[in-house]
């Protein structure tokens, strides 16, 4: 064993560098399917600017942008996901993966890697094969599922070259997870839960991904599901929202 290899961290199914709405449901979606998943966050979602978020599915007054990324954090936690607050440095492609270099001196193999930062793209520069489009900003070049043209690297999101409304990058961080999982030969991934007796009083198998649920226990996850909302909305958010960089003193 070399000494770059002794100096490798831990080692990951998936690592998604990016923890907007994008990376964030790629995140979630990927650990429920119990890969291990590392998610690098540098800090920086542009959703940190929005003043009000009122465009987003099921929030009907809107909601604040800060406060959904942390929802959504809480969510990917709850679901397994490990977390490094630093920045990706470099990307080295491997015979058996990647290697994720951060700025906090932190080296991290994986199998796969999602790339879900807005228009970053230093950290891929040195990947043989990703290709980048120039369009005042930078994008990844990508199909549109997500797959670059080095196999096991995807990117989703803005940085893949989708619309930036909030809910399609978290929808195409769905996809992106959804087109992983697919890519890795696995069944079908359903994620879906269902009423007790909906597969198995049918005489069918549960389907990968799926959970039967007596009423019992809907309502006992109802009643959590209440009670975690009111505690997120109790109280204003106290972090303060952020501005364009070149608006900034500092």
């Amino acid at each position: 064993m070399t000494n770059d290899q002794e100096e490798i961290g831990d080692e990951y199914d998936v690592i998604i560098v990016g923890a907007g709405v994008a990376g964030l449901s790629a995140s979630i979606y990927i650990a429920r399917n119990d890969l291990k998943t590392l998610v690098i966050d540098a800090g920086d979602s542009i959703m940190r600017r929005n003043a009000h978020l009122e465009n987003y599915p099921g929030f009907p007054a809107g909601i604040n942008a800060r406060l959904l990324l942390e929802m959504m954090h809480d969510q990917a936690d709850r679901a397994g996901c490990n977390w490094r607050r630093t920045e990706a440095t470099a990307i080295a492609s491997m015979s058996d993966g990647f290697v994720v270099e951060t700025a906090a001196e932190g080296r991290y193999h994986t199998e796969y890697v999602i790339a879900a930062t807005k228009n970053t793209t230093d950290y891929l520069t040195n990947v043989d094969g990703v290709g980048t489009i120039d369009r005042g900003k930078a994008y990844i070049d990508t199909d549109e599922r997500g797959r670059t043209g080095v196999e096991g690297l995807y990117a989703a999101g803005r940085l893949a070259e989708k619309p930036h409304q909030a809910i399609v990058s978290a929808g195409h961080g769905a996809e992106v997870a959804v087109t992983l999982l697919e890519d890795d030969d696995r069944p079908f991934y359903h994620d879906w839960v269902t009423p007790d007796g909906y597969f198995t009083d049918r005489g069918r198998g549960l389907p990968p991904g799926c959970e039967e649920i007596g009423e019992q226990e809907r309502h006992n996850r109802e009643n959590e599901s209440r009670e975690t909302m009111r505690g997120y909305v109790a109280e204003p958010h106290p972090d303060e929202q952020r501005t364009h960089p070149s608006l900034r003193d500092d």
